[in-house]
């Protein structure tokens, strides 16, 4: 029983962890690449457009779906780990 307890634990740490993770990468970018380096990166050009407004418009919205994807790749990987994954 003690043992399951430590999995089930493991198990969370991990799938919080990976969220952590995740949360932080978003934030920056919606905040950090649109807000508070808009200035800086602004010098740079994407499409003809300067790069913080691109990325407080379209880059902020491709990070997040490709999140999405990294999310669900490795929650498949820490599914598989501790067996709770779907067949």
């Amino acid at each position: 029983m003690d043992n399951k307890i430590k999995q089930e634990n493991s198990y969370w740490f991990a799938t919080l962890r990976l969220l952590g993770i995740i949360l932080v990468i978003w934030a920056v970018v919606a905040f950090g690449a649109s807000i508070i380096f808009a200035e800086f990166l602004n010098r740079f050009q994407l499409g003809g457009y300067p790069l913080g407004f691109w990325f407080s418009q379209q880059g902020s919205i491709y990070i997040f779906v490709a999140l999405i994807f990294i999310y669900t790749f490795f929650m498949d990987r820490i599914d598989r780990k501790y067996d709770v994954h779907e067949n």
